[in-house]
């Protein structure tokens, strides 16, 4: 691998980090998941993002990106960073939905719903998760009837991440009487329309992160659905690959986070068990240690490579990187953790609580074992 940078990247980072500079807000905007307001003014940053064209960097011009490759995009999400410009509260779409869409769906499917996906006019949840199915996602039970052009949706989704006040979702659903993996299709719908109820669940924190969402009859064109009838399965297995290997937890975020610790770490060591030292170190190397397996990763895509099981590797890694990060920054403040930082400081206690989510989310860790032993090993179920 080679690590240093080319002139043309240094470039372009440098033009990253001008507009960044420009452009991010100078006070923290409210969460996106706390109120509708905080919500709209995430999706404004998002269109302000796509003045410049950097709401999705790597999506083709005609589909409102840059058409850049996956090491500029890493360039551009370490800057992002850096720059701590407000989280993206489309990440559902642009991050999952959107390189999906790209390699199974129609050209008239990539231009009806990726330009409006980057600049944040339509903002997008996850409806994938039932009250029985969660990791286990062949256990899905909401049906999808087809009737001439149309689509019949009905049942029930929960833990659909931004569904309380997102514009459209996007769900699995199965062929009534088809069982587990097969008779399954990825389908579109509107949050807004008739015979969809939506019911905030609230967090530890207040936030509305989830919605759970129930489907009456729910009628939508055959045109939402992305791929062939029945291939819901092996989309969904796409999406996740990039959610658990690529994607969703850019490197630089931990980057961020572990430098951020080394501040914390220098100015009250002196009052610290010096024996806390080793875990900021470990944090440290843990970060660049992902870090440079996901530009492997985006060069292995680049030339051609598909990401497989060994994603599963990578979501283990950053889920339980990410608690071990924030478990040293609350063993350093003590019981201090637990008052509210001053506006603009690192929040560091609704990040650790928000941590232990990771092993959970995008498929339980321990179903990520089994894929690595069965797939990735090939010892016996």
């Amino acid at each position: 691998m080679n690590l240093t940078y080319t002139p043309e990247q240094q470039a372009f980072r440098a033009e990253v980090r001008t507009w960044l500079e420009a452009h991010v807000p100078k006070a923290p905007l409210e969460h996106y998941d706390a109120t509708r307001e905080g919500f709209e003014a995430h999706r404004q940053w998002e269109a302000t993002l796509k003045s410049g064209d950097w709401g999705m960097v790597t999506w083709p011009k005609e589909y409102g990106g840059r058409g850049l490759d996956l090491i500029q995009w890493l360039i551009f999400e370490e800057e992002y960073y850096r720059a701590g410009a407000p989280g993206r509260v489309n990440q559902n779409g642009i991050f999952l939905l959107g390189p999906t869409l790209m390699e199974f769906g129609t050209h008239e499917q990539k231009q009806r719903f990726l330009p409006p996906m980057a600049s944040g006019e339509e903002i997008w949840a996850q409806a994938w998760s039932e009250p029985q199915a969660g990791s286990d996602l062949a256990g899905v039970r909401a049906t999808a009837l087809r009737e001439g052009d149309e689509y019949v949706l009905n049942g029930h989704k929960i833990w659909s991440s931004r569904a309380a006040f997102a514009d459209w979702a996007f769900g699995l659903f199965r062929e009534p009487g088809s069982e587990r993996h097969k008779g399954m299709s990825l389908i579109f719908f509107r949050l807004d329309q008739e015979g969809v109820t939506r019911n905030p669940i609230r967090k530890i924190n207040g936030h509305v992160g989830f919605a759970e969402i129930f489907l009456d009859n729910v009628r939508v064109p055959a045109f939402n659905r992305l791929g062939d009838e029945g291939q819901g399965w092996h989309i969904c297995m796409a999406t996740a690959g990039f959610e658990r290997g690529l994607m969703l937890r850019s490197p630089a975020r931990f980057q961020e986070a572990a430098a951020a610790l080394a501040a914390l770490w220098q100015s009250r060591k002196g009052t610290c068990d010096p024996a806390l030292e080793a875990d900021v170190v470990r944090a440290h190397m843990n970060a660049e240690a992902y870090a440079l397996n996901i530009y492997q990763t985006a060069s292995r895509l680049m030339a051609g490579a598909k990401i497989g099981p060994e994603a599963s590797t990578n979501k283990i890694f950053w889920s339980e990187m990410d608690i071990h990060l924030h478990e040293t920054a609350l063993a350093i403040l003590g019981a201090e953790a637990e008052l509210l930082p001053p506006t603009g400081e690192h929040e560091w206690l609704d990040d650790y609580i928000f941590s232990l989510a990771g092993p959970i989310y995008a498929g339980s860790n321990e179903i990520q074992r089994n894929i690595i032993a069965e797939r990735m090993l090939g010892l016996p179920r």
